[in-house]
């Protein structure tokens, strides 16, 4: 070879090394790319894998059907330490054990007449209850509400339950007042729950404190409101009209 050609060769060296650079550069990121690519299959069989699972898993049952405990301050489960010592958290653990698809609401409000029932039955009967149990009065009596008052707000709020949730069966809870009320207005008023009743062809309590109202061992200290062995009393009333119901 001659020394015009050892020079030309030399004059080649730099760019023939250069591009085994730019080969051996090349040569590197097709193997990352490769190894990203196998990384990025790899996360999305994991999330795939995540998401099969997520959907095959049980979701959690959720009752469907509903009892709306629509009262005052027995309902709410007024003086008591917990609420769920009060009768519409014992029907709810009556209903568990017997593994029926029933969630029981309370809807309870201390002091509550059946005006202030009417007020907010509107709004109430929007969850469509299943069963609307009506609990309702005695704030009235003892307050000395005309009868003709109390029976039309009961009414009231009867009819809109029917006319806004038709399918909803009522239970109407009756009520009984002390005899220093007056024996006429205490007759009366007892008779009226009854009267409602068969009006309007409800299913009926007769008196929701039967074997509770004025013993003294079942009340608190006012006399009045059922204590925990009282509630207990309350539900079990409740639950021989209600239990045929929901069964």
């Amino acid at each position: 070879m001659s020394e015009a050609q050892n020079n030309q060769l030399r004059a080649y060296l730099p760019i023939l090394k250069g591009f085994k650079l730019i080969k051996f550069c090349y040569f590197i990121l097709v193997i990352l790319l490769f190894s990203c690519g196998d990384g990025k299959s790899e996360k999305a069989t994991e999330i795939q894998s995540a998401e099969n699972q997520a959907e095959t898993t049980e979701t959690p049952q959720i009752k469907s059907k509903t009892i709306l405990c629509f009262g005052d301050s027995i309902t709410a489960g007024y003086g008591l330490d917990d609420t769920n010592d009060a009768y519409p958290a014992i029907l709810q653990q009556t209903i568990d054990s017997l593994n029926l698809d029933y969630t029981v609401i309370n809807s309870g409000v201390s002091g509550e007449t059946s005006a202030g029932g009417k007020s907010r039955i509107d709004w109430v009967i929007k969850q469509t209850p299943t069963v609307f149990l009506l609990e309702l009065g005695a704030n009235d009596g003892l307050r000395g509400v005309p009868l003709t008052q109390t029976r039309a707000n009961l009414q009231d709020i009867i009819d809109v339950v029917k006319n806004k949730s038709p399918e909803t069966i009522i239970v109407l809870a009756g009520m009984e007042l002390p005899p220093n009320m007056g024996q006429e207005y205490t007759t009366e008023f007892r008779q009226l729950f009854y009267d409602l009743a068969e009006k309007n062809k409800l299913a009926f309590i007769p008196f929701i404190l039967k074997d509770v109202g004025g013993i003294a061992s079942l009340n608190q200290n006012d006399g009045i409101h059922p204590n925990i062995k009282g509630h207990e009393i309350v539900a079990s009333n409740v639950w021989e009209v209600l239990g045929p119901i929901v069964k």
